[in-house]
């Protein structure tokens, strides 16, 4: 099975400095970023065949961007140079695992992706996405004729609301959007900082089957160091988290998506693993990427392999 992410690629501009504002701090380490290159990269490092479609500009940044991504293994070869300029994001991580995000994109070249530019994706059987662009045209109109042409073709479709306020002046346009793509959707993972904006509700329970109700099969709420709990068919569970001492937790999340989406197509259907046992096993896995990713600094540098997920989830039984 082949995994296609769609989405940004950028320039992360990392603060070293736990705890200080984006204001305070003195210090910028270049880093590439974007969730969906991030889970693109992160899929072909656990095996599974990947490819990442979006724009960068055509400028040093965005060659280097391509570049990088190309040299993991993904194929990019969908992913267009744009005459608008790279995006870069500032980041201030804080020990607890929040980040302080600046977006320069004024657009960005992230948002300079037409539907007319998306590539043949019959061979997708796997379509990854998330919010960011959802937030300008005419990015927006492409992602979301991608996934209406994957679930055409009987690929599964996934989505990771991935919510950046920065990037939105009219938060009800945001959340109408953002509905609007999970009625696509076969998997949605939502963060549990973000589970009440998007879904109205504190409760999981209550937030879940309102997801559900518009088409999703499968729902997921990752809560950091706490693990993560799934709802599909009526059925519900919870798996706890691995506690392990974070060096940088810039890109767990997504190293999560990749690990889940990696087993599903592994697995070779989502029939095939929407079972208590199999999500169980593989919110485990996925949790082990996401651990893993945190002992490192860098999103896409510390993206594990299977064999280092494998070997560290035996240390850890």
């Amino acid at each position: 099975m082949r995994v296609t992410s769609f989405g940004e690629l950028l320039i992360d501009m990392v603060s070293p400095t736990p705890d200080a504002a984006l204001g305070e701090a003195t210090q910028f380490v270049k880093a590439p970023g974007g969730a969906p290159a991030n889970v693109a990269v992160g899929v072909n490092r656990l095996g599974i065949q990947s490819a990442f479609v979006g724009s960068v500009g055509d400028d040093p940044f965005g060659h280097f961007l391509r570049d990088m991504v190309g040299n993991e293994g993904v194929d990019v070869s969908g992913v267009k140079l744009s005459k608008n300029r790279t995006t870069i994001a500032f980041v201030a991580t804080k020990a607890d695992g929040s980040k302080d995000i600046s977006f320069y994109r004024n657009p960005g070249a992230d948002a300079d992706f037409a539907i007319g530019d998306l590539p043949d994706l019959h061979s997708t059987s796997i379509f990854h996405c998330g919010s960011v662009s959802l937030s300008l045209e005419p990015c927006r109109s492409a992602q979301l004729e991608a996934a209406r042409r994957v679930k055409t073709n009987g690929g599964i479709v996934s989505f990771d609301p991935n919510w950046r306020p920065s990037l939105w002046d009219d938060f009800d346009l945001a959340h109408k959007l953002i509905w609007e793509m999970m009625e696509l959707a076969d998997v949605v993972k939502v963060a549990d900082e973000e589970w009440k904006f998007v879904t109205g509700t504190d409760s999981f329970e209550d937030g879940a089957r309102k997801i559900r109700e518009v088409g999703p099969r499968l729902v997921l709420q990752t809560r950091g160091s706490n693990g993560a709990a799934w709802e599909f068919e009526g059925g519900q569970g919870e798996v706890s988290g691995l506690v392990v001492k974070a060096i940088d937790t810039l890109g767990a999340g997504d190293a999560f998506v990749a690990g889940f989406l990696a087993e599903i197509a592994r697995g070779g259907s989502l029939e095939s693993v929407l079972k208590a046992e199999e999500l169980n096993a593989m919110l485990r896995f996925a949790n082990g990427c996401g651990a893993l990713t945190t002992q490192k600094s860098g999103a896409i540098p510390a993206l594990p392999t299977r064999e280092e997920v494998m070997a560290f989830l035996e240390q850890e039984a």
